[in-house]
């Protein structure tokens, strides 16, 4: 469902209104539960806190989720979702809700990564179908080549379904077997796929894909997916980042995977997705995976 304005000012109301709304997206059955265990039993601590009588482990509400990341009260904390599902800049948010930058650049960079984990499972899903294949450089904007060959650029491969959804994922390099390895995993054999004439794309046709090599300035009719569609999403994602005035390399990743689910949900309004993100447990992810929250390195 899609929250509109009247019943999101009803919700942060008060403290109160705001727990309430978020305690639906925290238990099963409208029970608590232990986040150790899984058990509904348990003591109430005079403090407001829980007592699992199984594990014994002493919890809350947020205990082991996104929410808890920053100590915030419930109803800024929706506040800041709101404004960030309206793409506000951190620094806007943060004087439009009269509190320190630093606290809602901390809040905002907890979204995303809820955001970058969320995607983690959502990519295991097969794409299938009309497929488009196309590879962009981020990064700023520098002298000497581009495209293909610019140096100090991030590479990102992408893939476009013909229903619109899109997945991207920094690459080490553009050769031919990492965007072979990648299409493998994500889209299932038997597809059709449309990419440009780059020779990394030559060997599809012997990894179970229809192949068709197409120029970028072709186009298709009857609404089949072409090589422009990419290019519109490229166009798209580079127009949002660039409003960010520099973006370290360590926390790209988590702005790519937002712009991939902002993409993907373009026609919907995000508010309650986003809650059910940071209501979700935190999962443990390898490093790598997981860009470190400590850096201040963000210039909004």
């Amino acid at each position: 469902t899609n929250m509109n304005i009247k019943s999101y000012e009803l919700l942060i109301k008060t403290e109160n209104t705001a727990k309430r709304y978020v305690s639906k997206y925290l238990r099963k059955n409208r029970h608590a539960f232990c986040p150790y265990c899984g058990s509904r039993k348990f003591w109430k601590l005079n403090d407001g806190r829980r007592r699992c009588q199984r594990c014994k482990m002493t919890y809350h509400d947020l205990t082991g989720r996104w929410w808890n990341k920053v100590n915030l009260p419930m109803d800024d904390w929706l506040r800041i979702v709101k404004l960030f599902e309206l793409e506000l800049s951190t620094r806007k948010i943060a004087t439009q809700l009269e509190l320190p930058y630093m606290t809602v650049w901390k809040a905002v960079m907890v979204i995303r990564h809820a955001i970058f984990c969320h995607a983690a499972d959502a990519n295991k899903i097969l794409m299938s179908g009309e497929i488009e294949l196309d590879e962009s450089y981020f990064g700023g904007r520098r002298k000497g080549n581009r495209g293909r060959g610019a140096a100090g650029k991030v590479p990102v491969f992408g893939i476009l379904t013909r229903e619109g959804k899109v997945h991207v994922e920094i690459v080490p390099n553009v050769q031919a077997e990492t965007l072979l390895g990648i299409t493998v995993k994500k889209v299932r054999r038997g597809s059709i796929v449309y990419t440009d004439k780059y020779k990394a794309y030559d060997s599809l046709m012997f990894c179970g894909y229809r192949h068709l090599n197409v120029d970028h300035s072709s186009k298709f009719v009857d609404g089949k997916v072409h090589i422009n569609g990419l290019e519109g999403f490229w166009s798209w994602a580079k127009e949002r980042l660039f409003k960010h005035h520099g973006i370290s390399p360590k926390h790209f990743p988590l702005y790519l995977k937002e712009l991939e689910f902002r993409y993907n949900h373009r026609f919907e309004l995000i508010f309650e997705q986003l809650v059910a993100f940071m209501s979700d447990f935190i999962p443990e992810l390898p490093d790598e995976a997981d860009p470190p929250l400590s850096s201040t390195s963000q210039r909004e």
